[in-house]
């Protein structure tokens, strides 16, 4: 009995050891592509040092391995014949080469018959031909509804050579807080922004998807709404909505929140940016923005936007000294 019972351990860990043989031998032949040439009928793979008889050799039957590694038939790899890891990897890549272009393509926004994509086709011809105003009034009514603060300021915009804009202040009036904190804030963000290729913002396909919601009438008119989403998480960008006139096609609002805050003391940024157009052109932009900050609470600004005509010269003042 006691060497029945000895035995039963023996048999069990043979067994053990041969299912552990064949799992590694299983594994080699799946994973590992590294052939040595052969040696004496032998064939040894240079990932793990297993040996395998070469079954094609003409001089005779293999040596036995040193050690057996299995007694059942081993499955071999011819030299020069690639391996299932080896063969797959090369198509998946190609694969991935061949499907990466076409996910870039999107399903049709709109219908191409509907009013609406011609509406969306009229938009994005008109993202190659907008030009920002190279002079515009400004009027910023800010606050801070927490403490009860309010601020105002007047100015005359102009760009500069590559888009910097430059303040002519006019008037700047209210509590100094909301003055320094909110306004100056807000123009100095701005002066940062125009440093960013506009393309990166743009509301184009290249950085946003589009799904069309349905039409709405807006002052009177009909407008087309469609759902914009950031195709990556990026500064500048919202999601939200854009409505685009029924007739030619131009931006008539835009709101949604910023998806990368801007700081860490800033939890949330809303922003609606409303536009007059007559004859097709925009005459005045009304963007009104909500910022949730972790310090003062909300801060709220109305910023009033329309093109002018070149005033007489006077010569810009500082807004951060008032």
């Amino acid at each position: 009995m006691l060497e029945q019972t000895r035995q039963n351990p023996d048999r069990t860990s043979t067994s053990a050891q041969s299912a552990a043989r064949r799992l590694g031998t299983l594994w080699c032949d799946v994973m590992h592509d590294s052939p040595m040439w052969p040696i004496h009928g032998q064939y040894t793979c240079r990932s793990c040092g297993r040996s395998y008889p070469v079954p094609w050799a003409s001089d005779g039957p293999a040596p036995a391995p040193a050690r057996t590694l299995d007694a059942r038939p081993i499955r071999i790899r011819e030299a020069g014949v690639p391996s299932f890891r080896s063969a797959i990897l090369p198509l998946a890549i190609f694969g991935l080469l061949v499907t990466v272009p076409l996910k870039a393509a999107d399903e049709p926004v709109v219908d191409a018959a509907s009013p609406a994509a011609m509406a969306f086709a009229r938009y994005t011809v008109g993202l190659e031909q907008t030009r920002p105003w190279s002079l515009e009034t400004v009027e910023i009514d800010a606050s801070l509804p927490k403490l009860e603060k309010h601020g105002r300021l007047r100015a005359i915009r102009r760009l500069l050579p590559f888009g910097k804009p430059e303040y002519q202040v006019l008037e700047i009036a209210g509590d100094k807080t909301v003055r320094q904190q909110v306004i100056v804030r807000y123009l100095s963000a701005e002066v940062q922004a125009a440093a960013i290729p506009s393309s990166t913002v743009a509301i184009s396909a290249a950085n946003y998807k589009f799904h069309y919601k349905g039409a709405v009438i807006n002052d009177g008119t009909l407008a087309y709404v469609f759902l914009i989403t950031p195709r990556k998480k990026r500064e500048g960008l919202i999601k939200g909505e854009l409505w685009l006139d029924g007739e030619t096609g131009a931006v008539v609002r835009e709101s949604g929140f910023l998806v990368k805050k801007p700081s860490i003391f800033v939890k949330r940024v809303d922003v609606v940016k409303e536009t007059t157009l007559c004859d097709g052109n925009a005459e005045e932009r009304t963007t009104h923005l909500s910022v949730d900050t972790r310090l003062v609470g909300r801060a709220e600004l109305t910023i009033h936007e329309r093109p002018v005509a070149d005033p007489e010269p006077a010569s810009p003042q500082s807004i951060a000294g008032r």
